[in-house]
């Protein structure tokens, strides 16, 4: 039985009928030039930002600029959007969810630590999970009642501003404000509590950098779970959910 998720997928996606080429190989500039010629649409906004080939023979997997990965046929004239999976003796691996992973991580290493809200473990950590974070959010009040958990169990907690309304929205103040206050970890915890806080919106404060690079990577609500490896858990989980997640329990 294919569950359901699985399912749904294929619905949008395609079968790896034939495995020849070697994929991740970058093209030439000469297959770029013609790739871009017959996909790219300036008037739509349709940018090839980069290809490589791909596993199935007769297509390269690009990426577009602020839009998904894609298959596509190597002078551009058609191409398939949908996650890419490999079927093994183990089951599905879904390729192209594995490659956005390695894109979040990648993303999010370029982030300073000092522009992120962070609780620690008092050891040294096990492993982390990046969090993109709005205070007025039930379930990022709740997923913040697991930290504690979490620390106890090796897992630095990492927040990331994610003002789910918007760069003018009340969420934003509240959140700059705590990205630039003297303790921003225990300004942070009085937002959390429903506690009155002194807004303080300073103008060197990451929250609109944050929220862009949410958007980037594919956050659409909070909380928004990344592990260390770039996988994306959206919503709430238990810390011992969490710790399933992390290879940890």
């Amino acid at each position: 039985m294919i569950d359901r998720t699985l399912k749904s997928a294929l619905t949008v996606s395609f079968a790896i009928f034939a495995v020849v080429s070697m994929a991740g190989e970058p093209l030439t500039s000469g297959q770029m030039d013609k790739l871009r010629a017959g996909l790219e649409k300036p008037d739509v906004g349709l940018k090839v930002i980069s290809a490589e080939t791909s596993v199935v023979a007769g297509l390269v997997e690009v990426t577009l600029s602020e839009g998904p990965v894609v298959y596509a046929t190597p002078d551009g004239k058609q191409f398939i959007v949908g996650d890419l999976y490999a079927v093994g003796p183990d089951g599905y691996t879904n390729l192209t969810e594995r490659r956005r992973d390695a894109e979040r991580a990648t993303l999010l290493a370029s982030v300073k630590r000092e522009d992120m809200i962070i609780f620690g473990p008092e050891k040294a950590a096990r492993s982390h999970v990046t969090v993109f974070f709005d205070d007025t959010c039930y379930y990022c009040q709740k997923l913040h009642g697991e930290v504690a958990a979490l620390n106890a169990a090796g897992v630095e907690v990492r927040y990331l501003a994610y003002p789910r309304a918007g760069l003018s929205s009340d969420a934003f103040k509240n959140l700059a404000s705590a990205w630039c206050a003297d303790d921003p970890n225990a300004t942070l915890v009085q937002l959390i509590n429903k506690e009155k806080v002194s807004m303080n919106v300073c103008e060197s404060n990451p929250v609109a950098a944050q929220y862009k690079l949410g958007q980037e990577m594919g956050v659409r609500g909070t909380p928004a779970i990344v592990t260390a490896s770039g996988q994306m858990i959206p919503g709430y989980q238990s810390a011992d959910e969490l710790l399933v997640n992390l290879g940890l329990n």
